[in-house]
Protein backbone atom coordinates (compact mmCIF):
# COMPACT_ATOMS: atom_id res chain seq x y z
CA UNK A 1 0.00 0.00 0.00
CA UNK A 2 1.59 3.12 -0.98
CA UNK A 3 1.74 6.07 1.13
CA UNK A 4 0.89 9.67 0.94
CA UNK A 5 3.82 12.09 1.91
CA UNK A 6 1.82 13.05 4.94
CA UNK A 7 1.23 9.98 5.41
CA UNK A 8 4.70 8.58 5.28
CA UNK A 9 5.83 11.74 7.44
CA UNK A 10 4.03 10.71 9.92
CA UNK A 11 5.14 7.08 10.24
CA UNK A 12 8.47 8.31 10.47
CA UNK A 13 8.09 10.25 12.81
CA UNK A 14 6.04 8.54 15.18
CA UNK A 15 8.58 5.41 14.76
CA UNK A 16 11.61 8.13 15.38
CA UNK A 17 9.97 9.54 18.81
CA UNK A 18 9.49 5.45 19.81
CA UNK A 19 12.85 4.98 18.90
CA UNK A 20 12.00 2.54 16.73
CA UNK A 21 13.73 4.23 13.64
CA UNK A 22 15.47 1.86 11.07
CA UNK A 23 18.89 2.43 10.03
CA UNK A 24 18.16 2.36 6.57
CA UNK A 25 14.92 3.22 4.30
CA UNK A 26 14.12 2.78 1.03
CA UNK A 27 11.98 5.84 -0.46
CA UNK A 28 10.10 4.30 -3.72
CA UNK A 29 7.79 6.11 -5.98
CA UNK A 30 6.79 7.51 -9.16
CA UNK A 31 8.41 11.61 -10.15
CA UNK A 32 6.63 13.53 -8.59
CA UNK A 33 5.22 11.78 -5.73
CA UNK A 34 8.19 13.38 -3.51
CA UNK A 35 10.75 11.24 -2.47
CA UNK A 36 13.12 14.03 -2.10
CA UNK A 37 10.69 16.26 0.11
CA UNK A 38 10.03 13.10 2.79
CA UNK A 39 13.90 12.74 2.78
CA UNK A 40 14.47 15.95 3.49
CA UNK A 41 11.54 15.99 6.03
CA UNK A 42 12.95 12.55 8.04
CA UNK A 43 16.42 14.38 7.50
CA UNK A 44 15.49 17.41 9.38
CA UNK A 45 13.39 15.36 11.90
CA UNK A 46 17.23 13.14 13.30
CA UNK A 47 19.08 16.36 12.19
CA UNK A 48 17.57 18.95 13.29
CA UNK A 49 18.86 20.93 9.87
CA UNK A 50 16.21 23.04 8.24
CA UNK A 51 14.70 20.82 5.47
CA UNK A 52 15.52 23.39 2.71
CA UNK A 53 19.20 22.87 3.08
CA UNK A 54 19.55 18.93 3.35
CA UNK A 55 19.86 18.82 -0.46
CA UNK A 56 22.40 22.00 -0.35
CA UNK A 57 25.73 22.52 0.60
CA UNK A 58 24.37 24.02 3.71
CA UNK A 59 23.51 20.33 5.41
CA UNK A 60 25.23 19.78 8.08
CA UNK A 61 25.91 15.90 8.50
CA UNK A 62 23.92 14.91 5.74
CA UNK A 63 25.92 13.04 3.09
CA UNK A 64 24.33 13.32 -0.34
CA UNK A 65 25.13 10.75 -3.70
CA UNK A 66 23.52 11.25 -6.84
CA UNK A 67 24.30 10.55 -10.88
CA UNK A 68 26.97 13.14 -11.49
CA UNK A 69 29.11 11.06 -13.86
CA UNK A 70 28.89 11.45 -17.74
CA UNK A 71 27.26 8.09 -17.90
CA UNK A 72 24.79 9.93 -15.02
CA UNK A 73 25.85 7.12 -12.84
CA UNK A 74 26.86 6.93 -9.02
CA UNK A 75 30.03 5.41 -9.34
CA UNK A 76 32.71 3.66 -6.66
CA UNK A 77 34.49 6.53 -5.33
CA UNK A 78 31.08 8.41 -4.28
CA UNK A 79 29.93 6.01 -2.33
CA UNK A 80 33.52 5.78 -0.84
CA UNK A 81 33.42 9.12 0.06
CA UNK A 82 30.40 8.83 1.51
CA UNK A 83 31.28 5.93 3.54
CA UNK A 84 34.25 7.82 5.05
CA UNK A 85 32.32 10.96 5.96
CA UNK A 86 29.55 8.63 7.77
CA UNK A 87 32.98 6.70 9.68
CA UNK A 88 34.02 10.76 10.94
CA UNK A 89 32.87 11.77 15.15
CA UNK A 90 29.89 14.02 14.26
CA UNK A 91 29.92 17.27 15.69
CA UNK A 92 27.24 18.36 18.27
CA UNK A 93 26.29 14.83 18.51
CA UNK A 94 24.37 15.24 15.12
CA UNK A 95 22.83 12.20 13.52
CA UNK A 96 24.35 11.64 10.09
CA UNK A 97 22.48 11.16 7.32
CA UNK A 98 23.27 9.22 3.88
CA UNK A 99 21.47 9.83 0.96
CA UNK A 100 21.30 8.13 -2.10
CA UNK A 101 19.47 9.66 -4.92
CA UNK A 102 18.23 7.96 -7.86
CA UNK A 103 19.74 4.43 -6.09
CA UNK A 104 19.32 2.70 -9.34
CA UNK A 105 21.17 4.13 -10.97
CA UNK A 106 24.30 2.81 -8.66
CA UNK A 107 27.08 1.21 -10.83
CA UNK A 108 27.47 -2.86 -10.00
CA UNK A 109 30.67 -1.59 -7.84
CA UNK A 110 28.86 1.14 -6.03
CA UNK A 111 25.75 -0.80 -4.74
CA UNK A 112 28.69 -3.68 -3.68
CA UNK A 113 30.84 -1.67 -1.29
CA UNK A 114 27.11 0.52 0.05
CA UNK A 115 25.71 -2.86 0.74
CA UNK A 116 28.77 -3.57 2.85
CA UNK A 117 27.50 -0.32 5.04
CA UNK A 118 24.18 -1.42 4.67
CA UNK A 119 25.12 -4.38 6.29
CA UNK A 120 27.11 -2.39 8.58
CA UNK A 121 25.66 0.94 9.69
CA UNK A 122 28.01 3.91 11.35
CA UNK A 123 26.82 4.65 14.99
CA UNK A 124 24.48 7.52 15.08
CA UNK A 125 23.38 7.26 10.96
CA UNK A 126 20.19 6.78 8.77
CA UNK A 127 20.71 5.72 5.34
CA UNK A 128 18.12 6.73 2.68
CA UNK A 129 17.41 5.47 -0.21
CA UNK A 130 15.68 7.07 -3.02
CA UNK A 131 14.52 5.63 -6.14
CA UNK A 132 11.93 5.88 -9.25
CA UNK A 133 12.62 2.41 -10.66
CA UNK A 134 13.44 0.28 -7.03
CA UNK A 135 12.68 -3.60 -8.75
CA UNK A 136 16.70 -2.71 -10.49
CA UNK A 137 18.36 -2.44 -7.06
CA UNK A 138 19.85 -6.00 -6.14
CA UNK A 139 17.55 -8.07 -3.48
CA UNK A 140 20.75 -7.96 -1.07
CA UNK A 141 20.05 -3.82 -0.79
CA UNK A 142 16.10 -3.99 -0.83
CA UNK A 143 15.97 -6.58 2.02
CA UNK A 144 17.97 -4.56 4.44
CA UNK A 145 16.17 -1.97 3.80
CA UNK A 146 12.48 -0.84 5.31
CA UNK A 147 10.49 0.02 2.00
CA UNK A 148 7.97 3.18 2.09
CA UNK A 149 6.74 3.40 -1.47
CA UNK A 150 4.83 6.86 -2.31
CA UNK A 151 1.37 7.25 -3.90
CA UNK A 152 1.84 9.17 -7.28
CA UNK A 153 1.77 12.78 -6.53
CA UNK A 154 2.17 12.15 -3.10
CA UNK A 155 -1.36 12.46 -2.54
CA UNK A 156 -3.84 10.24 -0.59
CA UNK A 157 -4.94 7.31 -2.12
CA UNK A 158 -9.08 6.78 -2.23
CA UNK A 159 -10.59 4.92 0.49
CA UNK A 160 -13.41 3.18 0.05
CA UNK A 161 -14.85 2.99 3.51
CA UNK A 162 -15.69 7.41 3.54
CA UNK A 163 -17.95 6.19 1.00
CA UNK A 164 -19.79 4.01 3.38
CA UNK A 165 -19.34 6.07 6.52
CA UNK A 166 -21.12 8.61 4.34
CA UNK A 167 -23.66 6.14 3.51
CA UNK A 168 -24.66 4.97 7.21
CA UNK A 169 -24.70 8.87 8.02
CA UNK A 170 -27.16 9.46 5.15
CA UNK A 171 -29.13 6.45 6.68
CA UNK A 172 -29.64 7.55 9.80
CA UNK A 173 -30.57 11.27 9.04
CA UNK A 174 -33.52 9.66 7.68
CA UNK A 175 -34.19 8.43 10.41
CA UNK A 176 -37.61 10.27 12.26
CA UNK A 177 -35.92 10.37 15.27
CA UNK A 178 -32.83 10.12 17.18
CA UNK A 179 -32.49 7.96 20.13
CA UNK A 180 -30.50 5.44 21.88
CA UNK A 181 -30.95 2.55 19.35
CA UNK A 182 -30.14 4.77 16.16
CA UNK A 183 -26.95 5.80 17.64
CA UNK A 184 -25.98 2.09 18.98
CA UNK A 185 -26.82 0.95 15.81
CA UNK A 186 -24.42 3.66 13.98
CA UNK A 187 -21.96 3.08 16.22
CA UNK A 188 -22.01 -0.87 15.30
CA UNK A 189 -22.27 0.28 11.83
CA UNK A 190 -18.99 2.68 12.50
CA UNK A 191 -16.67 -0.19 14.29
CA UNK A 192 -17.73 -3.18 11.77
CA UNK A 193 -16.29 -0.31 9.28
CA UNK A 194 -12.81 -0.30 11.15
CA UNK A 195 -12.90 -4.42 12.11
CA UNK A 196 -13.30 -4.97 8.90
CA UNK A 197 -10.16 -2.27 7.91
CA UNK A 198 -7.61 -3.52 10.50
CA UNK A 199 -8.20 -6.83 9.20
CA UNK A 200 -7.35 -5.98 5.47
CA UNK A 201 -4.57 -3.86 6.73
CA UNK A 202 -3.45 -6.67 8.46
CA UNK A 203 -3.89 -9.28 5.21
CA UNK A 204 -2.54 -7.18 3.20
CA UNK A 205 0.83 -6.67 5.19
CA UNK A 206 0.75 -10.04 5.65
CA UNK A 207 1.02 -11.09 2.11
CA UNK A 208 3.87 -7.97 1.56
CA UNK A 209 6.06 -10.26 4.32
CA UNK A 210 5.39 -14.05 2.21
CA UNK A 211 6.62 -12.26 -0.81
CA UNK A 212 9.12 -10.81 0.77
CA UNK A 213 10.58 -13.92 2.59
CA UNK A 214 10.21 -15.70 -0.95
CA UNK A 215 12.13 -13.09 -2.46
CA UNK A 216 14.94 -12.36 0.04
CA UNK A 217 14.95 -15.93 1.11
CA UNK A 218 18.15 -17.04 -0.16
CA UNK A 219 19.75 -13.71 0.57
CA UNK A 220 19.30 -12.77 4.41
CA UNK A 221 19.46 -14.41 7.48
CA UNK A 222 17.10 -14.90 10.48
CA UNK A 223 17.52 -12.04 12.01
CA UNK A 224 16.28 -10.15 9.12
CA UNK A 225 12.68 -11.98 9.08
CA UNK A 226 12.43 -10.86 12.46
CA UNK A 227 13.10 -7.34 11.75
CA UNK A 228 10.53 -7.77 9.12
CA UNK A 229 8.06 -9.06 11.51
CA UNK A 230 8.17 -6.32 13.72
CA UNK A 231 8.55 -3.59 10.99
CA UNK A 232 4.67 -5.17 9.05
CA UNK A 233 3.45 -5.46 12.46
CA UNK A 234 4.02 -1.80 13.46
CA UNK A 235 2.72 -0.90 9.58
CA UNK A 236 -0.29 -2.52 10.32
CA UNK A 237 -0.97 -0.36 13.43
CA UNK A 238 0.31 3.19 11.72
CA UNK A 239 -1.94 2.61 8.57
CA UNK A 240 -4.92 1.69 10.73
CA UNK A 241 -4.76 4.56 12.92
CA UNK A 242 -4.35 6.61 9.65
CA UNK A 243 -7.94 5.34 7.66
CA UNK A 244 -9.02 5.55 11.57
CA UNK A 245 -8.33 9.10 11.48
CA UNK A 246 -9.47 9.59 7.79
CA UNK A 247 -13.13 7.89 9.01
CA UNK A 248 -13.41 10.63 12.25
CA UNK A 249 -12.88 14.03 9.99
CA UNK A 250 -15.43 12.09 7.53
CA UNK A 251 -17.97 12.56 10.92
CA UNK A 252 -16.65 15.90 11.64
CA UNK A 253 -17.30 17.00 7.84
CA UNK A 254 -20.61 16.03 8.25
CA UNK A 255 -21.47 17.75 11.21
CA UNK A 256 -19.47 21.19 9.69
CA UNK A 257 -21.76 20.32 6.61
CA UNK A 258 -24.88 20.41 9.32
CA UNK A 259 -23.63 23.82 10.37
CA UNK A 260 -22.95 25.09 7.53
CA UNK A 261 -26.64 24.62 6.07
CA UNK A 262 -27.85 25.75 9.48
CA UNK A 263 -26.10 29.30 8.76
CA UNK A 264 -27.06 29.18 4.73
CA UNK A 265 -23.46 28.86 4.36
CA UNK A 266 -23.57 26.91 0.63
CA UNK A 267 -19.90 25.41 0.13
CA UNK A 268 -20.01 21.68 1.16
CA UNK A 269 -17.72 18.94 2.23
CA UNK A 270 -19.52 15.86 1.23
CA UNK A 271 -21.75 17.65 -1.50
CA UNK A 272 -23.57 14.32 -2.19
CA UNK A 273 -25.38 14.21 1.35
CA UNK A 274 -26.27 17.82 0.90
CA UNK A 275 -29.74 17.22 1.30
CA UNK A 276 -29.41 14.68 4.39
CA UNK A 277 -27.28 17.43 6.19
CA UNK A 278 -29.55 20.08 5.28
CA UNK A 279 -32.75 17.73 6.92
CA UNK A 280 -30.38 17.34 10.04
CA UNK A 281 -29.58 20.76 10.44
CA UNK A 282 -33.21 21.44 11.04
CA UNK A 283 -33.48 19.47 14.04
CA UNK A 284 -30.79 21.36 15.90
CA UNK A 285 -29.91 24.73 16.85
CA UNK A 286 -26.75 26.14 16.18
CA UNK A 287 -25.07 25.98 20.09
CA UNK A 288 -26.36 22.20 19.84
CA UNK A 289 -24.46 21.19 16.71
CA UNK A 290 -21.33 22.99 17.41
CA UNK A 291 -21.29 20.71 20.78
CA UNK A 292 -21.62 17.95 18.52
CA UNK A 293 -18.64 19.12 16.55
CA UNK A 294 -16.67 19.96 19.84
CA UNK A 295 -17.60 16.39 20.86
CA UNK A 296 -16.04 14.59 17.50
CA UNK A 297 -13.01 16.50 17.84
CA UNK A 298 -12.45 15.11 21.74
CA UNK A 299 -12.89 11.61 20.55
CA UNK A 300 -10.55 12.27 17.93
CA UNK A 301 -7.92 13.76 20.29
CA UNK A 302 -8.52 10.94 22.92
CA UNK A 303 -7.99 7.90 20.22
CA UNK A 304 -4.42 9.66 19.88
CA UNK A 305 -3.67 9.06 23.42
CA UNK A 306 -4.93 5.48 22.77
CA UNK A 307 -7.93 5.46 24.94
CA UNK A 308 -9.77 2.33 24.60
CA UNK A 309 -11.38 2.85 20.98
CA UNK A 310 -14.78 1.09 21.16
CA UNK A 311 -15.63 2.27 24.56
CA UNK A 312 -14.63 5.75 23.54
CA UNK A 313 -16.60 5.88 20.18
CA UNK A 314 -19.83 4.20 21.70
CA UNK A 315 -19.72 6.92 24.73
CA UNK A 316 -19.16 9.68 21.65
CA UNK A 317 -21.77 8.41 19.30
CA UNK A 318 -24.31 7.93 21.83
CA UNK A 319 -23.72 11.97 22.92
CA UNK A 320 -23.23 12.99 18.96
CA UNK A 321 -26.22 11.24 17.58
CA UNK A 322 -28.77 9.36 20.56
CA UNK A 323 -30.39 12.53 21.29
Amino acid sequence: MAFSRKAALGFLRRAHEQNRLAHAYLISGPPGSGKRSVASELASVVNGTDPSQVFSAKGREIFIAEPESKSRRIVIEQIRELEHALQLQSSEGRRKVAIISDADRLQPQAANAFLKTLEEPPNNSLLLLLSSIPEVLPDTIVSRCITIPLAPNGEEAVVPERNRLVELLRQTATQKKWGIPEAYQLTRGMQGLLGELREQIKAQNADALKDEEQRYRNSTDGSWLEDREDYYKALTESLYIQRRAALLEVLIEWWSDVLRASTNVGRRDLPAAKKETAAVAERFSTPEILHRIQRLEELRDHLGRNIQESLAIEVAFLEVFGT
